[in-house]
């Protein structure tokens, strides 16, 4: 089965071939074809099953090769970082196409978003936050809107987006085409589509590789020390065929203090969580994917929208909460017939949420083994040569508090050599007061304490004269 067997346009069909995209998944099989007659769709689908394009191929061809300024189709996701994977995806397929994608999110200035849609943007991918603002300040304007799509739509309900989403909605033409992905379908969903939708198909999607997704997967659960886990990873880091790595996090801050460490270890990392600004976030989320660095430290929310195909390594810093989350985490790697490894440490207090995931996931791995950075086991499980420390560069070294660095960053040391008296004069440094107070040359002539009457001289100084308080004369 090809794109053209599902009867998509032949430019769009080439654009793909250029990006090696030749075969559809099964969720595209299914839905291309009802899609592109007008079918509204219900496509119940996790991430990397490829539903963008699902529903994109079918939503470009519906608005033309050459629809003309004016926004015609409408993407709408939970995440900035959804947008973006998502709006890169229909740029790929629109690559032969006069038409333009505009990305809409918060976290980012209004004027180049403004910018792209007084243009004329045809295809707008955007979350509800951001689009709403738009649509109050009148700039965005969904009036002409053909195409409609809510992409990830449990994980709107579950941020708190139904409302929006509910205006966007109302803010569409009554007579649309409407397509709707989610993971799961709680009741508010359900209550949606009947709502705003014209007898939708449902159609349920499994994984390009569901089935062999454990066959593909290593997974490898130790029971480690909290000290010890950032030994054990820099160890794991420099494991025999390690790719690009995601290494997950519990919370915000561990993640920026993992990245401190092991860029301090010498390892390529970066880090994308809440603290960070979007661009900083679309920053890292590039070098990661370009390979200029191969390790990605995140926060689950945070790595949503993350399809990267060559992962070959995940490592849970900390247990997920649940079977759900822990798929989705390991579902990073191993993907498109590739193999991965999956690692989790489980501290004391979580071993209860390893029994939850053990026994819903049928691993078979009741009790998590014991693990340090100098178990023999962790070598020989993971590949890693033998001998390996978890530090590839040296440590950097630390700088007194009485040091500074110069305009060329290096540092300057204060000069100890001499010190000061309370009088201004500097005295050689391990000189004592007692001795300057004995030194000629720092108080010649006192006469006090040796015996030695005032105005007394050793042939190096002048005699001084003793100042002597007057006695006003009486007249």
């Amino acid at each position: 089965m090809t794109f053209a067997d599902l009867g998509v346009d032949q430019d769009m069909v080439d654009a793909l071939a250029q990006k090696n995209i030749t075969e559809p998944f099964p969720i595209q099989e299914q839905t291309i074809p009802l899609a592109l007659t007008g079918q509204d769709i219900i496509g119940q689908a996790k991430t990397g099953t490829g539903k963008t394009l699902g529903f994109g191929l079918p939503l470009l061809q519906r608005i033309g090769v050459d629809p003309g300024p004016g926004v015609r189709a409408l993407i709408v996701v939970p995440t900035r970082e959804l947008a973006t994977q998502v709006a890169e995806d229909i740029e790929v397929a629109a690559s032969n196409r006069k038409i333009s994608v505009a990305m809409i999110y918060g976290g980012k200035a209004y004027e180049g978003q403004i910018d792209q849609l007084q243009a004329g943007a045809q295809v707008v991918v955007g979350t509800p936050g951001r689009l709403i603002d738009l649509i109050n300040k009148r700039i965005l304007d969904l009036s002409h809107v053909q195409e409609m799509v809510l992409d990830e739509a449990d994980k709107m309900l579950d941020l708190g987006f139904l409302s929006d989403i509910e205006k966007l909605f109302s803010k569409a033409p009554a007579v649309r085409h409407t397509m709707l992905f989610s993971a799961t379908m709680p009741g508010p969903i359900v209550a949606l589509a009947r709502r705003f939708m014209s007898r939708p198909i449902h159609i349920r999607a499994s994984a390009p590789d569901e089935g062999l997704t454990q066959a593909n997967i290593k997974h490898v659960i130790y029971r480690a020390h909290a000290l010890d886990k950032d030994e054990v990873i820099s160890r794991i880091l420099q494991a025999n065929g390690r790719g690009k790595t995601i290494i997950f996090m519990r919370t915000k801050r561990a993640a920026a203090k993992l990245l401190e460490e092991l860029r301090d270890r010498g390892f390529p990392a970066v880090a994308v969580h809440g603290d960070l600004n979007q661009e900083q976030r679309e920053r890292a989320m590039s070098a990661f994917k370009a390979g200029k660095k191969e390790i990605m430290i995140a926060t689950d929310v945070a790595a949503r929208g993350i399809d990267v195909n060559d992962v070959t390594h995940v490592i849970n810093h900390t247990i997920p909460d649940d079977p759900e989350t822990y798929l989705h985490r390991a579902g990073r790697t191993g993907r498109a017939g590739k193999t991965g490894i999956a690692v989790t440490f489980v501290d004391w207090e979580d071993l209860h949420k390893w029994a939850l995931i053990n026994r819903t996931l049928e691993f078979g791995q009741p009790e998590p083994v014991e693990t340090y950075s100098s178990s023999e086991h962790l070598f020989t499980d993971l590949d890693i040569p033998a001998g390996t420390k978890g530090r590839i560069v040296a440590p950097k070294p630390e700088i007194a508090p009485s040091e500074h660095r110069t305009s060329e960053g290096q540092p300057r040391t204060r000069s100890r050599n001499r010190r000061r008296t309370r009088g201004g004069a500097s005295r050689p440094q391990g000189s004592s007061p007692a001795a300057e107070k004995t030194s000629p040359e720092s108080a010649p002539g006192t006469g006090t304490h040796d015996g030695q009457g005032p105005g007394h001289s050793d042939g190096n100084s002048a005699p001084r004269r003793r100042n002597r308080r007057r006695t006003p004369r009486a007249d």
